[in-house]
């Protein structure tokens, strides 16, 4: 039985995008792979506690998570990926 081969790591995903002016005070100002942009965000919810606690899904915004959101408090994390594509470069 042959083996699979590998999966192709995604172009688009590998390919870096550049954060805006909001995005950068949060992942920095330098270009970033998608997946390395959502780690840091995510790095950075988890270290400020910004996941909801009664819902999981949710991420509530900071001061600085605020301008990525579009003025929201609240996201659900579908929605933060859509908000957060809004504000990179490709």
């Amino acid at each position: 039985m042959p083996d699979k081969p590998a999966r192709k790591p995604n172009a688009a995903l590998m390919k870096p995008v550049q954060p805006d002016e909001a995005l950068s005070a949060i992942v920095g100002s330098t270009p970033l792979s998608r997946g390395e942009l959502t780690k840091k965000l995510w790095d950075y919810i988890k270290k400020n506690g910004l996941q909801d606690a009664q819902n999981k899904r949710n991420i509530n915004a900071d001061a600085a998570l605020k301008p990525v959101f579009n003025g929201k408090s609240q996201v659900t994390m579908f929605e933060m990926t859509k908000l957060v594509s809004g504000h990179v470069k490709a």
